[in-house]
């Protein structure tokens, strides 16, 4: 079954997992360029709808979205498998990349679902033992276009 979903985690996911603070809150995150082309640019050629789902609330990170075309953002989740039910029905049909323990449970649900899930190479061990990628990359270093850049050729075979 052809993969119609990339979710995605943020904070070291897209980003290198730091959030940089002043006394007044979240100031500067940083993001891939090369993520974010994957996602303009290459997904929708495979017919992919990024998401994200996250934990935290970010203003920063809509506006990212709005400049990457990311039309389904899902901000102060903290049962990310619960909110998946409103983004697809059929789990096989997901792909998910992620990094840390808040990911395993939407993670395991996606994998014994069919779908695939994916991790950076600084993810958690845990998170780690059940993707059936694990990138070269890290987190905010390119993690999340080189998961596109598999599933592009997984899905071409």
């Amino acid at each position: 079954m052809a993969i119609k979903y990339l979710v995605m985690d943020v904070d070291g996911t897209l980003t290198d997992g730091k959030i940089y603070m002043g006394q007044n809150g979240e100031l500067v995150k940083a993001f891939n360029i090369k993520d974010g082309l994957g996602i303009h640019d290459i997904l929708p050629s495979l017919g992919i709808i990024p998401v994200i789902i996250t934990g935290r609330q970010s203003k920063i990170l809509e506006n990212r979205c709005r400049e990457i075309g990311i039309e389904k953002l899902f901000q102060g989740v903290h049962e990310k498998d619960s909110c998946l039910v409103k983004i697809a029905s059929d789990f096989r049909e997901v792909a998910y990349i992620g990094d840390d323990l808040n990911d395993l449970t939407v993670m395991s649900v996606i994998k014994k679902s069919g779908g695939i899930v994916c991790c950076p190479a600084d993810a958690a061990d845990e998170v780690k033992n059940i993707s059936d990628y694990v990138c070269h990359r890290s987190g905010g270093d390119g993690a999340v276009r080189e998961c596109i850049e598999w599933l592009r050729k997984r899905q071409a075979k």
